[in-house]
């Protein structure tokens, strides 16, 4: 199994430098076809991490036979929650996102902090199963 780390600060810029990494560490294992979807969750995690852990994390890719997981371990104990947000909010659809493009995903407790994670694999288009009405359906549930 394969598995590329990063630490990363509590800044904006980490955001670019997530989606980056992702995007390259990818590309190098044969999984383009996850790369738009990895980046869009891993721009999720990430800015998530900056705006309510406001701690250092650690970003990291694994490459298994199931595919690829991908997991965002910040020092904040505080679980990330679903959240009700108006049609015109910039934030709150993150958990959202990772229902309906991740294969699984979960958090887990550690150390003090937690670890936000998912996983894609490249047998599935996780984009095929929506249309327009279904995609803003969920999203604003």
């Amino acid at each position: 199994m394969d598995r590329q780390s990063w630490q990363l600060p509590a800044t904006a810029r980490s955001v670019p430098e997530a989606r980056h990494h992702v995007v390259a560490t990818l590309e190098q294992w044969g999984y383009a076809g996850l790369v738009e979807t990895a980046r869009l969750l891993t721009s999720e995690l990430v800015t998530n991490a900056v705006l309510h852990a406001r701690t250092e994390m650690t970003l990291t890719i694994e490459d298994s036979d199931a595919g690829v997981r991908i997991a965002v371990m910040d020092s904040s104990p505080v679980p990330p929650s679903m959240r009700h947000h108006s049609e015109t909010a910039t934030t709150g659809r993150g958990l959202r996102l990772l229902n309906q493009l991740a294969r699984e995903w979960s958090v887990e407790e550690n150390d003090g902090g937690k670890t936000v994670w998912f996983t894609l694999a490249d047998d599935t288009d996780p984009w095929s199963a929506y249309n327009a009405d279904t995609w803003l359906a969920e999203a604003d549930a």
